[in-house]
C-alpha cells in the first residue's frame, strides 16, 4: 500500500490549515455562503436534508487498519457512531457540526487519510477494482498507476473549476469490475505485443442522461496516459457547457461532437504535451509501483484439512465461503467481502464497533490492509483458506458475514431522501422492504446472481442504471413513486437497463420485485442467471407480469367515484 511521503503529508497539512482559516472567515461573514460553497465542497462537505454531509476519500478504495481505526474514531467522536461506504470508495459522515469539520480534518491527517476534492467542479477520488493486485483474471495491478493519478489530480491547477464533476476508473482484469465504461474516462490496462497500455474510453457516465462510454484510442502506451488525460480534459475545459449543469458533463461534449471529432480535438491538443513533463518515466513508475509489493504470503501447497472439513459439516460456512470469498491468485488464500448488506441495515453503513472489527481481522487475517469496493462493502483481500473459518466467525458475531454477495438482497443504494436534499424519494426503506420480503436463504440462493440497484434521484449514486433489476425514486404529485428498470449491467458488456413502464408506489415496490422474480424463475434454463433469461426472453414477459391487472383495476376505482 502507498505509503505517504513528507510532501503529500505537508499538502494535506497545509489544506487543513487553510479549510480552518476559510471555516473562520465565513462564520465572521468575511465569506458570504456564495463564495464559501466552492471551497466546502472540495473538503468534502455538503450541506444536506437535516445536517451536513461529510465525504472522506479512500483512493482506488485501498485503506490500512489504522486508518480504518481512526474512521471510527471520527465517526464515534464527531457523528453518531457510523458511516456511510459509497460507490466511488468514499465515506460519509451524516451529521457532524460544520465547525467541527477542521478538527475532523486535522484526525484524518494524522493518518493521511483527508477529504481533497470528494465533491465540486473537479477531479474526483480515482476508482479500480476492489481486487486489484490479488484478481486471478489479474493482467497488470493497476494501483500503482492509480497512484500516480490520484498524485497527479490532487490540486492540478488547470483543472480545479470544470464545467462539471470528472471521475476517472481504471482496470487491469480480464472482466471488468471497476464499471469503467460509465466514467467520464475509463482505463482498461492491455498487454498488445507485449507492450503495457490502455484503452481509453470517454464520455461515460450516469446521472440524468445515462451514456455508455466510447473508445477514444484503442491503445495508448503507459507513460503516456497522464499526458493524453491531461488533452482529454483540456479539451473538455475548454468546449464544455458552462451555461447549462445539465449539460455540463463530458458525456454531453462528446455525444454533440461525435467521439471520432472529440478524439480528433483529443490528438491535436496530445501532440503539445505528448512528451512533455507529465510522461511517467519507468523511474518513477517503479517508485510507485514499489509501495504495492507482494505481502509475506506463505508457500501453501495443499488445502488445509480443516478448512475442508468445515466447508462439508458446516453447511452455513459453505454458503458464506461461496457467496462472500474471490479466487486469489496465490494458492491457499482467498479474498473475503465482509458484506455491508445486513437485512434491516442501509446498505453500505457501517457502524464504529463495526471499523473496529474489521480493523482488527486486517491486522490478525490480512497483512493490516483492506479494500472498499463500489458495491458498499468492506474486502479483505489477503486471508489464509485454513483462517477463514475464524474470519467467519468474527464477521457474524458482528454483522458482517451475510452470505448474500451477487444475491438479490445485496442492494446497492444511496442515502437516498432519508438524507440527501436533492433526492425524489427515500431509498432506504424500499431497500429494508424488499429484504425482508426475500429473507429465506434457501430461496435467495435458488434464486442466483442477480444485481438490485436503488437510486432516491437521477443523479443515480446507487448506480441503478446499470442493475439488473434497477430502482429509481420519482416525485409524483409531490409523492414518492419508483421507476423500474431491467437489463442493466456492469463489466465487459456494460449496457443501461430498459424502463419497463409507469412507476410504483412505495408499498408496491416489494410485489414489483416478487412479480418479476417469478418470470425468472418459470422461463429460466438450468443454471441460467437472471440477465441471460432476461437476454433471451426479452422485456415483455416481466412488464405484462408487473402490470397484470393493472389498468383494468384503475379503470373499476374510475367507475366506483
Amino acid at each position: 500500500m502507498y505509503q505517504y511521503d513528507a510532501i503529500d503529508r505537508q499538502l494535506i497539512l497545509d489544506r487543513v490549515e487553510q479549510f480552518r482559516d476559510q471555516v473562520r472567515r465565513w462564520q465572521a461573514g468575511e465569506l458570504t455562503d456564495d463564495e464559501f460553497r466552492p471551497l466546502r465542497l472540495q473538503n468534502g462537505l455538503y450541506i444536506q436534508r437535516h445536517a451536513p454531509m461529510f465525504r472522506i476519500a479512500v483512493p482506488y478504495g485501498m485503506l490500512n487498519s489504522a486508518q480504518l481505526r481512526k474512521l471510527a474514531h471520527v465517526a464515534r467522536k464527531y457523528d453518531r457512531g457510523y458511516g456511510h461506504f459509497t460507490t466511488r470508495h468514499n465515506l460519509q459522515l451524516n451529521w457532524p457540526k460544520l465547525t467541527d469539520v477542521p478538527d475532523i480534518l486535522a484526525e484524518l491527517a494524522e493518518v493521511d487519510l483527508h477529504a481533497i476534492q470528494t465533491s465540486g467542479n473537479c477531479l474526483r477520488n480515482i476508482t479500480t477494482d476492489q481486487f486489484a493486485g490479488v484478481a486471478a483474471d489479474e493482467i497488470i495491478d493497476p494501483r500503482p498507476l492509480a497512484e500516480i493519478l490520484r498524485q497527479w489530480t490532487t490540486f492540478h491547477p488547470e483543472f480545479a473549476f470544470l464545467p462539471r464533476k470528472f471521475k476517472i476508473a481504471i482496470s487491469g482484469t480480464e472482466e471488468d469490475r471497476a464499471v469503467t465504461w460509465f466514467h467520464d474516462i475509463g482505463l482498461h490496462l492491455k498487454v498488445v505485443d507485449g507492450v503495457v497500455g490502455f484503452t481509453v474510453i470517454v464520455g461515460g457516465g450516469l446521472g440524468r442522461t445515462p451514456i455508455r462510454g466510447q473508445v477514444v484510442r484503442e491503445f495508448l502506451p503507459w507513460q503516456h496516459i497522464l499526458t493524453y488525460c491531461e488533452a482529454i480534459l483540456r479539451v473538455y475545459n475548454r468546449f464544455g457547457r458552462r451555461d447549462n449543469a445539465y449539460k455540463a458533463r463530458i458525456k454531453i461534449l462528446v455525444q454533440a461532437l461525435g467521439v471520432e471529432e472529440f478524439g480528433k480535438l483529443v490528438e491535436a491538443e496530445w501532440a503539445h504535451g505528448k512528451d512533455g513533463p507529465a510522461t511517467i518515466t519507468q523511474a518513477e513508475y517503479d517508485r510507485v509501483a514499489a509501495h504495492f509489493g507482494a505481502p509475506a504470503y506463505e508457500t501453501i501447497t495443499t488445502v488445509d484439512a480443516a478448512y475442508q472439513a468445515k466447508t462439508l459439516a458446516d453447511k452455513a460456512f459453505a454458503r458464506w465461503v461461496e457467496r462472500n470469498t474471490q479466487p486469489h491468485k496465490v494458492p491457499g488464500y482467498a479474498a473475503v467481502t465482509l458484506s455491508l448488506k445486513k437485512h434491516g441495515v442501509a446498505p453500505g453503513d457501517i457502524t464504529s464497533d463495526q471499523m473496529e472489527v474489521v480493523a482488527d481481522l486486517a491486522d490478525r487475517y490480512s497483512f493490516g490492509e483492506l479494500r472498499v469496493s463500489h458495491e458498499q462493502n468492506v474486502i479483505l483481500a489477503d486471508v489464509r483458506l485454513a483462517d477463514l473459518a475464524e474470519v467467519w466467525r468474527v464477521a457474524k458475531l458482528a454483522g458482517l458475514a451475510t452470505p448474500n454477495i451477487g444475491l438479490l438482497t445485496s442492494i446497492i443504494c444511496c442515502p437516498g431522501g432519508d438524507f440527501c436534499d436533492l433526492a425524489n424519494a427515500k431509498s432506504i426503506p424500499i431497500a429494508t422492504a424488499i429484504q425482508q420480503r426475500f429473507d429465506d436463504l434457501d430461496y435467495l440462493f435458488e434464486i442466483g446472481e442477480i444485481d438490485l440497484n436503488i437510486s432516491g434521484c437521477m443523479n443515480a449514486c446507487g448506480h441503478h442504471h446499470v442493475g439488473h433489476i434497477g430502482v429509481l425514486g420519482v416525485d409524483k404529485n409531490e409523492a414518492e413513486f419508483y421507476q423500474v428498470t431491467l437489463g442493466g449491467r456492469q463489466g465487459n458488456d456494460a449496457r443501461l437497463g430498459k424502463v419497463i413502464g409507469p412507476s410504483f408506489s412505495a408499498e408496491e415496490m416489494p410485489d414489483v420485485v416478487e412479480k418479476i422474480i417469478k418470470v425468472y424463475l418459470e422461463n429460466r434454463h438450468p443454471d441460467e442467471r437472471f440477465i441471460d433469461t432476461f437476454d433471451r426472453i426479452g422485456i415483455d414477459p416481466f412488464k405484462n407480469r408487473v402490470y397484470e391487472g393493472r389498468a383494468h383495476g384503475k379503470a373499476k376505482q374510475k367507475e366506483a367515484a
